[in-house]
């Protein structure tokens, strides 16, 4: 893998780049539409591709469970297995170690809004800690947790997170990482950070020892995640610590408020490596892109488009939508005025909000083509006048617009 800056955003840490890789280039900053178990769902590569994705991400533990790292390996690895022709990514499996464990049951995101954050963090986190493990329990070497399918006993150590990715083949992979909880105290993120930067040398270790990937024969790229919750000093700590390994790339994991992604984004690139791109883990909003972008973020990933699409929301210039609502049954316009995308082009609100309604798998392909047509298309603007000029203003008035109150 190579990365290049060819522009920096004045008086900010943002930069416009390319990442080679060994099955295609990456523009940054770019959005990484992800296929979770080997697909984008409700679309096809082809469609994905149209819509102006230029990789894909998939996750390394359900992979893992359905239908096996060695069977994907036999299909030639990933892109191959789900006939996806440009470059792709995969998680280590840690951000499961938390759903599994610290927040399994308790609806508490890696991401925290202002209400969660607020709460009292000796509270929550004993809470936590009375019913942490329900499917996973983490320990030094690394996390034993049970399936969800089948409820079958398992282990991740990171040496067996850089197997299974070696097997799957992606471009970029991830260092085996603990992700805790927004809500955790200090005394815990501590512990865990210092494990997790423990399993980022075992994982770099492995991975120099696996070589190429014998699903593709291809060189993998390997980035270190940054963890540390929402304290400075902890993040700081964890970029100076991987920042001194050699890395290719480096993740920035959650675990912070929502109101503090842009402080605790900058935080971590002021220190990271410069010639080494940077990833946010799991990050989707359209402010993330902004926050990110202009705070040395390279590329981001997230569920949001398209499990937003499922359920009847989609993202408008003017803010979210649901297509649930009853005002949307006779709207005979697009879902969004000018959106060039093919479900605005050829379908009205009225119809998708039908096909919501009739419980029609139609509803979700195209819902999930419209989210992520507007954010792709978000960040490939971003990108543009980061490039060109006219970047803070662009920002402005599309926040107002988007986050103005009805």
């Amino acid at each position: 893998m190579k990365f290049s800056i060819t522009k920096r955003l004045k008086g900010t840490l943002g930069r416009v780049g390319r990442i080679e890789t060994p099955h295609g280039a990456i523009e940054t900053p770019a959005f990484i539409a992800v296929g979770t178990k080997a697909t984008v769902k409700a679309l096809t590569p082809e469609m994905v591709r149209e819509l102006g994705a230029q990789a894909t991400l998939e996750n390394t533990y359900h992979l893992y469970l359905q239908p096996g790292d060695e069977i994907v390996r036999e299909n030639g690895g990933v892109a191959k297995f789900m006939h996806w022709d440009g470059p792709t990514f995969t998680d280590s499996g840690g951000f499961q170690v938390f759903s599994l464990g610290a927040a399994f049951g308790k609806g508490v995101s890696k991401v925290a809004t202002g209400d969660v954050a607020r709460e009292e963090d000796g509270r929550a986190h004993k809470k936590q800690k009375e019913d942490h493990g329900a499917l996973a329990k983490i320990d030094e070497e690394g996390v034993t947790f049970k399936s969800h399918i089948d409820g079958k006993t398992h282990r991740f150590t990171p040496e067996r997170s850089m197997e299974i990715q070696h097997n799957l083949g992606a471009d970029i992979t991830f260092a085996f990482d603990e992700c805790t909880s927004p809500v955790d105290p200090i005394e815990y993120q501590k512990e865990a950070l210092d494990r997790t930067h423990r399993w980022a040398k075992r994982s770099l270790e492995h991975h120099q020892a696996l070589g190429i990937s014998s699903a593709t024969g291809k060189q993998q790229a390997l980035y270190g995640v940054v963890q540390g919750g929402k304290y400075r000093e902890l993040r700081e700590e964890s970029a100076k610590t991987l920042g001194a390994m050699d890395f290719d790339g480096y993740g920035i994991g959650g675990s912070f408020t929502k109101e503090d992604i842009g402080t605790a984004v900058a935080w971590v690139n002021a220190l990271l490596p410069e010639d080494r791109p940077r990833h946010l883990l799991g990050i989707g909003e359209p402010i993330d892109m902004f926050l990110g972008c202009e705070n040395g973020v390279d590329t981001f990933d997230c569920v949001a488009p398209t499990r937003m699409g499922r359920n009847g929301g989609v993202y408008t210039k003017d803010g979210r939508l649901n297509l649930f609502n009853a005002k949307f049954i006779r709207d005979l316009g697009p879902i969004e005025d000018g959106c060039a995308c093919y479900t605005c082009k050829n379908y009205t609100r009225s119809y998708v909000a039908h096909l919501f309604r009739s419980e029609e798998m139609l509803a979700g392909t195209l819902a999930s083509i419209h989210n992520l047509h507007f954010i792709i298309s978000l960040v490939d603007k971003i990108r543009e006048l980061m490039s060109e000029g006219g970047y803070f203003e662009f920002k402005e008035a599309f926040l107002s617009r988007y986050y103005a109150t009805k």
